[in-house]
């Protein structure tokens, strides 16, 4: 508690941990769910007959999990989870047609039309539902589907079917939705090039990334090299490690995350003054600081009885089916749930150490390199110890990049290209002052996830407006795929009902302003921002202080790029 309150480590989500023994983020056993049945409220719910009742479904089960827990919620391979529903559509509407028509072709033709027809409705009913959902404390539940792997007709359908709907958009005004953040995997052999069976498809995630921002996208060979096993994200970034059960069976869906407690690098580089030897001392005994509130965060949530969150323990969503006696750390223990150890702010201890443009000299980088490393043999260490994965998180630091600057502004003053920005640069991630190709900020970043930070990250690429150039986006795209696991795209989307003008917004302490009108009346601007891992309305909340000057630092660099 004092660590946190003077700004060395953050215990992250003290508004519901550990007042509450609450989880953080999972990937839900949507599959298991499905196929077994739940219980919700007073239902027994059966298996589904329909894509359109497996998507209501999995709609009722996203709002009661994120209503039990704090973090976000994913839906693993939502295109292969629902085609075996979406196959009872076709089969329902072939013995219809077999009724009132003769000829076979026309009867498979029809099957197909009217499947099609039942996807599509059964998606966008799903999207807007997302939208509309409220969990227990307020809020639209934080989701993300991941798909793209299907290679069968119905699986291609679900596929299109969600990015068409995305690129739609909302309401009569088409606005962006900003759940369920969309994950889309590449893979050679599926995807990845024009001789690929499903690369048609590809170019459409490509309209629809430089339309709506997402989806972001996957490297499968990649996220298999740097996590053991493929899967999407727990909610925005957060990644599970491969993990085989007791009968040796992989295991992804169902598993989950304890919660998350980030370092305050930048004041270590700064209270050691550029002397190295003083650097790892302190970071030894913060690192120590970290370790006992990652392990209170784990005794904590261990002290909830699977009657507390019924849906996530004894009815399916985390795998394991308790009984109320049982133990919920039997759904913990043997490394099955991770727990994290944040870090923010690689740029700037580099900056001490070796000055503002240090990103090109190698004996920087690896000082900074060794810093992940060094978080990795520490988590394997509490792994061994403990019984939980303890890994290595690249914090998506919305608040807490102006909250740990502002502290420490506060406790040694101005200091170039360090607290002057009053602001933190996210992770490992590149300066966003200066102005590197998407190329060269990959090459730069890729090396901090290989080093150990394989617990959560994801890279982000600025690009000025790109609806006429998808070709460009998917030069970055395919050079990602063998350097990085998980890209982002940013991209300006805002549009002015107003005015009409589309593009990027300007940031301001008091929101965004349209730069044409000078339009902020949310009502009549759709303005979309991404300021961590998920996308945002800015206009619907304040901004947090210190923020848009991060914003406007990358706005100015994207509207000078080029690709």
């Amino acid at each position: 508690s004092n660590a946190h309150q003077k700004g060395e480590i953050h215990f992250h989500d003290l508004d519901y941990s550990p007042y509450e023994p609450m989880t953080n983020c999972c990937l839900i056993d949507f599959k298991g769910m499905l196929k077994n049945g739940f219980r919700m409220g007073n239902a027994d719910i059966e298996s589904p007959k329909s894509i359109q009742t497996a998507a209501a479904q999995i709609a009722q089960i996203i709002a009661n999990v994120a209503s039990n827990q704090y973090g976000g919620c994913s839906a693993d391979r939502i295109d292969e989870l629902l085609a075996p529903y979406a196959k009872k559509n076709y089969e329902k509407h072939l013995k219809d047609a077999e009724k009132w028509i003769e000829d076979s072709d026309k009867q498979e033709q029809y099957a197909r039309e009217k499947t099609r027809k039942d996807i599509y409705d059964a998606m966008q009913s799903l999207e807007y539902e997302v939208n509309t959902l409220f969990t227990s404390n307020g809020q639209t539940p934080f989701v993300t589907f991941g798909f793209g792997l299907g290679r069968t007709d119905l699986e291609r359908e679900i596929q299109k079917a969600i990015l068409k709907i995305r690129i739609k958009g909302l309401g009569a005004s088409h606005r962006t939705a900003i759940f369920p953040k969309l994950v889309f995997t590449l893979k050679r052999g599926v995807n990845l090039y024009s001789e690929d069976p499903n690369y048609d498809i590809k170019q459409l995630a490509l309209e629809c990334a430089t339309k709506r921002m997402y989806p972001d996208v996957l490297s499968y060979d990649k996220i298999i090299e740097l996590t053991g096993s493929f899967k999407v994200p727990m909610g925005c970034r957060s990644f599970l490690q491969g993990w085989k059960d007791e009968n040796g069976e992989e295991v992804n869906s169902g598993r989950m995350n304890l919660g998350v407690v980030t370092l305050n690098l930048p004041r270590i580089a700064i209270e050691s003054g550029g002397n190295f030897e003083k650097f790892w001392r302190i970071f030894d005994e913060r690192a120590k600081i970290v370790k006992d509130a990652l392990v209170f965060r784990v005794n904590r949530t261990k002290e909830a009885l699977p009657t507390n969150a019924p849906i996530l323990y004894q009815y399916g969503a985390f795998g394991k089916r308790l009984s109320p006696e049982d133990s919920v750390d039997e759904a913990f223990k043997n490394r099955r749930a991770t727990v994290s150890f944040g870090y923010i702010g690689l740029y700037e201890v580099g900056t001490v150490f070796y000055g503002g443009s240090w990103e090109n000299n190698p004996e920087a980088k690896e000082f900074t390199i060794s810093i992940v490393r060094k978080m990795k043999e520490l988590c394997e260490e509490w792994s061994n110890e403990f019984g939980y994965h303890f890994s290595v998180y690249s914090t998506p630091s919305e608040s807490l990049t102006d909250r740990f600057c502002r502290l420490d502004k506060e406790k040694f003053g101005v200091i170039e290209n360090i607290t002057d920005k009053e602001y933190y640069t996210n992770s490992f991630h590149y300066d966003v002052r200066k102005n590197p190709t998407p190329f060269e900020k990959l090459d730069f970043e890729k090396d901090y996830v290989k080093a150990g930070a394989t617990g959560g990250f994801i890279h982000y690429c600025e690009y000025p407006v790109l609806q006429q150039n998808p070709k460009a986006l998917e030069a970055v795209w395919d050079y990602a795929y063998d350097r990085v696991g998980y890209l982002g795209t940013n991209t300006p989307i805002d549009r002015c009902y107003k005015c009409g003008f589309e593009g990027d917004f300007k940031p301001t302490e008091k929101g965004f302003k349209c730069p044409n009108c000078g339009n902020t009346d949310p009502r009549t601007c759709d303005v979309v921002k991404r300021t961590c891992g998920y996308l945002g309305n800015p206009q619907a909340r304040p901004m947090v202080k210190g923020r848009h000057k991060e914003i406007s630092a990358r706005v100015k660099h994207m509207n000078g790029s080029t690709i």
